[in-house]
């Protein structure tokens, strides 16, 4: 590689901030059954039991 590489300063994390949008499919009827806390502590208990 002959070029140069410069550093996007706008992007201190080098890429743009990713955004959920879950308006389309709440539009179509659709609501979470599980809250989000609940999920969290749900995926952390399963990661624990079957990964660690």
């Amino acid at each position: 590689f002959d070029g140069e590489l410069a550093w996007d300063t706008t992007k201190p994390e080098g890429t743009p901030r990713k955004l959920l949008d879950v308006s389309k499919i709440r539009a179509l009827g659709w609501k979470p059954v599980i809250p989000l806390r609940d999920g969290i502590v749900r995926t952390y208990d399963w990661f624990r039991t079957n990964c660690v």
